[in-house]
Parts: structure tokens; C-alpha cells; sequence
């Protein structure tokens, strides 16, 4: 029964996993911008992927199951915004422009996106509040992961880029993750969402066998992979900071389907 009641709320879940890499990665590339080294044909490709899946998450939200919240048109009037702000903005960068209101307004405008969701789909005003951190989170850590590996990719082309900026981003891919597990505990402790389990009963009951999937797969082990990414990178082997952060991606994705499944399936925000 559990597997089926994800299964009917795919729809949802492919939103969360969509927006949540469009949104991501449009702050990864705004961060690169205003906060690295990076060079200008990496953010341009990353804010370029982040509007393409931009456009598949607004196309996907149309599957979404009609619904009478007042908050379905400005969400999916700002996926199709945060597309062609994330297009443009790539373009100002491959150009050499500086760009940075666009990263701040690409940025500012995926956080809207993602609270659009919230208070859409937040079954309460307390429960709007924990998912769109839950949201903010996900998204944070799937378009970080996906950033990471591609500016790996960049130095296996580029070999005399320094290791700042990749040691950098997977710093901060490894505080997210972190953030991720705090969240786990302190939300199983509480029973936060809309199931209301209470006192880590999300760890024995009918969804235990996801509820533990999405803390070992989904956090514990991108939080192993992604510290060993910083020091392979610190040591400039980019070859092998590259393939471990290949495996993140799928495992943050993998992490991020647990968890949208989790909430829409079962009530349970983990």
C-alpha cells in the first residue's frame, strides 16, 4: 500500500524534483556569480540548465491534479519567469556582463516559486512554514549537487582552474546535507507534517522502510560522498572529486524523491 499511494502522487513529485533542480541551480549559478572564481562559460551553462528544467517544471505542473488554491497561477506564472530569467541571465554572463541583480532577482524569484508551492500544498500556516523550508532545502541540495559536478566536469577540460571554487561549492553541498539530517531528527522527533506521527514513530510504522531509505541514502550517504569530494578536490584529483559527486547527484535525487513521496504519500516531512 505504501508504494501505491507514492505511485498516485508522482505528479507531485516530479514538481518537487523539477523545481527543486531549476530553483537550486539558479542559486548555485548566482552564488558562483557574486561569491567565486568561476568561470563564465560554467555559470552560463548552469543558469542555461537551470532554465531548460525551469520550462519542464512549469510543463509539469500542468499534470498537477486541478486544485482550487488561489496560489496555482503564480506558481506556475513563476516557473515560466524564473526561465527566462535564468535564460537571460546566462546569456549576460557568456557575454561577459557582471549580471548580479539578475542572479539576486533569479534567486529571489525561485524562493517565491518554492512558497507558492508551500502555502499551496501546506495543509496548515505552520505546516505552509515547514515546507517551504522543506522545499528551500531539497532544492538547495539537489541544484548544488548538480552544480558541483558539472564545474568537476569544467576542470577535466579546463585542468589549470584552481580547486577554490569546487572545494567551495562542495563545502557548502556538505552544509546543506548536514542541515538536512538536523532537520530529519529534530522533524521525526516532533512529527512534523501533516500525518502528525509522533516521537520518531515515522521509524517503525507502515513507511519505515522509506522513512530509513531517505536518512541513509538521502543524507547519510551524500554527506560521506560529498566530504570525500572536498578532499579529493583539495588535492586536485578532479577526475575522482568528479565521479564522487556523479554519485551524489543520484543520491540527493534519490534522497529528494524519498522525500517529496514521503510528504505527499504519507503525511511525513522528513
Amino acid at each position: 500500500m505504501p508504494a501505491e499511494q507514492i505511485a498516485q502522487n508522482l505528479a507531485y513529485i516530479n514538481w518537487t524534483v523539477l523545481a527543486g533542480v531549476a530553483v537550486g541551480s539558479m542559486w548555485a549559478a548566482a552564488y558562483g556569480r557574486l561569491a567565486t572564481q568561476a568561470t563564465k562559460g560554467y555559470l552560463g551553462f548552469v543558469a542555461l540548465s537551470a532554465s531548460v528544467v525551469a520550462v519542464l517544471a512549469a510543463l509539469s505542473d500542468g499534470a498537477l491534479p486541478v486544485s482550487a488554491s488561489s496560489w496555482d497561477l503564480p506558481r506556475q506564472a513563476g516557473l515560466w519567469l524564473e526561465a527566462a530569467v535564468a535564460l537571460v541571465f546566462a546569456i549576460a554572463v557568456l557575454r561577459g556582463r557582471p549580471a548580479r541583480w539578475l542572479a539576486i532577482g533569479g534567486s529571489a524569484l525561485g524562493g517565491a516559486v518554492l512558497l507558492a508551492g508551500a502555502l499551496s500544498w501546506g495543509d496548515t500556516p505552520v505546516g505552509s512554514v515547514l515546507l517551504i523550508v522543506q522545499l528551500a532545502i531539497l532544492a538547495a541540495a539537489s541544484g548544488g549537487a548538480w552544480a558541483a559536478m558539472i564545474l568537476g566536469h569544467w576542470y577535466l577540460v579546463t585542468p589549470k582552474l584552481p580547486e577554490a571554487p569546487l572545494v567551495r561549492f562542495s563545502r557548502l553541498l556538505t552544509a546543506v546535507v548536514a542541515v538536512q539530517l538536523v532537520l530529519f531528527a529534530l522533524w521525526t522527533a516532533l512529527g512534523a507534517g501533516p500525518a502528525g506521527v509522533p516521537g520518531f514513530g515515522a521509524l517503525v510504522g507502515s513507511w519505515a522502510l522509506f522513512v530509513w531509505l531517505r536518512l541513509i541514502v538521502g543524507l547519510a550517504m551524500p554527506l560521506v560522498v560529498t566530504w570525500a569530494a572536498i578532499q579529493t578536490a583539495r588535492t586536485r584529483s578532479m577526475e575522482s572529486a568528479t565521479g564522487l559527486l556523479y554519485i551524489d547527484v543520484g543520491l540527493i535525487a534519490a534522497g529528494t524523491i524519498l522525500a517529496a513521496g514521503l510528504y505527499f504519500g504519507a503525511g511525513l516531512l522528513v
